[in-house]
């Protein structure tokens, strides 16, 4: 009897040891969400734009709250980057029309009630009692790419470090660019 137990806590550590979020260089994870107005948006709404895909865990939370509010005061410069920003969390439409509306923030939530989406991410926290998404966030290139993935979040510096890799990589992306045009 005792070798059930063990094989069964064997098995749930390898489940666990398997999920890991979407990988840098691989097309990002399909999305189909409600947004805080009953707006459904998806992956594809975004192709031909970068994307910052941020998960968080509740509206209206001091980390959470300060994280959006980092993006709000940020949103001028990452909107002459061509990035668009995107939150997901756990929360309903409504709680998301009250905290979008609360900390004037001017970009779109998304309502993933049934954790489907965060947890095609790996970003779905499950403490039996309660789910919630982790911070995490993935910069996604215009073609559907992952590009970025941020899994170590500091919601005072986020929208900072997505300027500077953005910045970053589409300087990268110009010079790829440019060289290909010189051998062709």
């Amino acid at each position: 009897m005792t070798r059930i137990p063990s094989l069964l806590l064997l098995i749930a550590m390898s489940v666990t040891a398997w999920a890991e979020p979407p990988a840098e260089g691989s097309a990002a994870p399909a999305f189909s969400l409600p947004d805080q107005t009953g707006e459904i948006h998806s992956l594809t709404d975004y192709q031909g734009s970068w994307l910052l895909l941020y998960f968080y865990p509740k509206d209206d939370t001091p980390g959470c709250t300060t994280e959006a509010c980092q993006f709000r005061d940020h949103i001028t410069v990452l909107n002459a980057l061509g990035v668009k920003i995107v939150g997901i969390s756990l929360d309903d439409e409504a709680s998301h029309a009250a905290f979008a509306a609360k900390h004037e923030l001017p970009f779109t939530l998304l309502a993933d009630s049934d954790g489907v989406v965060t947890e095609r991410y790996d970003a779905l926290r499950n403490l039996m009692v309660i789910k919630v998404a982790k911070r995490y966030s993935f910069l996604i290139n215009p073609q559907g790419v992952i590009a970025e993935r941020y899994l170590d979040v500091d919601p005072d510096t986020h929208a900072s470090q997505v300027i500077t890799d953005v910045k970053r990589l589409q300087k990268l992306a110009g010079s790829e660019a440019e060289e290909s045009a010189e051998t062709n």
